[in-house]
């Protein structure tokens, strides 16, 4: 049985004027994506700002997330790191706190090898229990996990069950798929590619959108599962300008700026990552209003 079906949520974290994480603020969030029916938490991920969260904070907004959602829908806990013996510490936590499964990024900067990255991901995975989603993003990572890799990953470590495609290449996630196919969850990890990726045998999304639109992602992605590819389609699309503009600029500056504009008071960003180009804050606006969110 799958992790989840249908839209999880990338979720940001927000910050206090000084820098401080805001739980309170990361309270009301989490509550308001468990009303709008986002079918899964993804909490610490890059949308999440974790690179820039001391492993102490870390570890705190994960335990909070789980303790606040209290098993209404999964939690995955982004516990990946570019150092192994990291990786394997927050993710033993992460079990320990309740974790329902865990999103493991590339190792990043490291650039490992194919045979770098099975001997990292299977050491973390050997470390903990709990199910293992692998996340793909060589675009931020400078490492990309190739089909076979994932493929083999899959099929021989046991809790290692999926992987968040957001490499932008369909032609590898087909060739992933021809290899996997049932024995591994896939998820889109690119908003704009919802019904391609399910068309070869998604399972949803793990999702930036949702943090702005967690009704509609959810429906884009529980249409398609319920056979309704027509309307999973065109919501798909209709969403596209808006979702251009939430990556307009490096994630997650616009989605926070967004949820600032929404008065949902996020806060601001962490450095390196800094306050939206003012053109770029116009384009997002516009986006919002004509998809029906400002």
């Amino acid at each position: 049985m799958a992790i989840f079906t249908g839209a999880g949520v990338a979720i940001v974290t927000p910050m206090q004027e000084n820098g401080e994480v805001n739980y309170d603020k990361l309270g009301e969030l989490l509550e308001e994506q468990i009303a709008g029916g986002t079918d899964a938490i993804i909490i610490c991920g890059t949308t999440g700002e974790s690179s820039t969260l001391s492993h102490e904070e870390h570890l705190d907004v994960i335990k909070y997330a789980i303790d606040k959602v209290a098993k209404r829908i999964p939690v995955i806990a982004g516990t990946g790191s570019n150092c192994t013996e990291t990786a394997v510490y927050l993710s033993q936590e992460a079990e320990k706190y309740g974790a329902d499964a865990l999103l493991l990024v590339t190792p990043y900067y490291n650039k490992a090898t194919q045979k770098g990255l099975k001997l990292h991901f299977t050491k973390v995975a050997n470390s903990v229990k709990i199910p293992i989603i692998l996340y793909n993003v060589p675009s931020r990572t400078g490492c990309n996990i190739l089909p076979e890799t994932a493929a083999e990953l899959v099929k021989t470590v046991d809790n290692i069950v999926g992987i968040k495609e957001a490499s932008g290449n369909l032609s590898q996630v087909a060739k992933l798929m021809s290899l996997a196919g049932e024995e591994i969850e896939l998820y889109s990890g690119n908003d704009d590619q919802i019904v391609p990726i399910m068309s070869l045998g998604g399972k949803g999304v793990i999702s930036v959108l949702s943090n702005v639109a967690p009704k509609q992602t959810h429906e884009i992605a529980a249409s398609y599962l319920a056979g309704d590819m027509e309307k999973s389609r065109r919501m798909q699309l209709e969403a596209i300008d808006l979702i251009e503009a939430l990556f307009c600029e490096v994630n997650p500056i616009p989605v926070k700026t967004a949820l600032n504009l929404m008065g949902k008071e996020v806060g601001p960003l962490r450095g390196p990552l800094c306050e939206m180009d003012e053109k770029n804050v116009q384009r997002l606006r516009k986006a919002m209003e004509n998809y029906g969110l400002l």
